[in-house]
């Protein structure tokens, strides 16, 4: 018999593209794996191998194009350089939109609170990230802080790298409540 896992069922969507930050990515689909969650990573081309700001590697498991939102429990939005190139493309904030207006978990480390900015999703949530996006972050309507982590209602986000273990700490929470 095997053991049951807290996330056991739970499939997760992360987005990934070109100069993501490395830790940020892999930790969390890592931990999410290792407490029993499916993670997809979606990037521009199904098969494609993406290459993170500091070097590593990963693989797309999905188009972006061709993931239905429907199918996934929660969104995982890592840093770098990618959200500011990811957020161009209408059906990642369609996505984003999609998992803030159904309740449904949205992630955000660093500077991947540039995509909900962009989905205007933020509007009166309380979050951190990056102080970099600082600005943007405030001018799009959310309430900043400056926290390891910062949790409200279904919108988690973190500062950096530094803060991966309190962000995949409050994500397991969220869904262990």
């Amino acid at each position: 018999m095997t053991k049951q896992m807290p996330l056991d069922g739970k499939r997760i969507l992360v987005f990934a593209g070109d100069a993501y930050e490395d830790l940020e990515l892999w930790y969390p689909k890592l931990r999410l794996q290792e407490a029993g969650a499916q993670v997809t990573l979606a990037g521009p081309k199904a098969g494609q191998t993406i290459v993170g700001k500091n070097g590593y590697p990963c693989v797309a498991d999905a188009a972006i194009a061709d993931v239905d939102g429907a199918e996934f429990d929660g969104l995982v939005v890592p840093g770098g350089w990618m959200p500011d190139k990811l957020r161009r493309d209408p059906k990642v904030l369609a996505l984003t939109r999609h998992f803030a207006e159904n309740g449904l978990l949205v992630a955000a480390i660093c500077h991947g609170g540039w995509i909900p900015i962009s989905a205007n999703v933020y509007q009166g949530v309380r979050v951190t990230g990056s102080p970099g996006i600082k600005d943007d972050l405030i001018n799009a309507g959310a309430v900043w802080e400056d926290a390891s982590v910062v949790v409200d209602r279904h919108f988690i986000s973190s500062r950096k790298p530094d803060d991966l273990p309190d962000f995949c700490r409050a994500i397991l929470e969220f869904y262990c409540r």
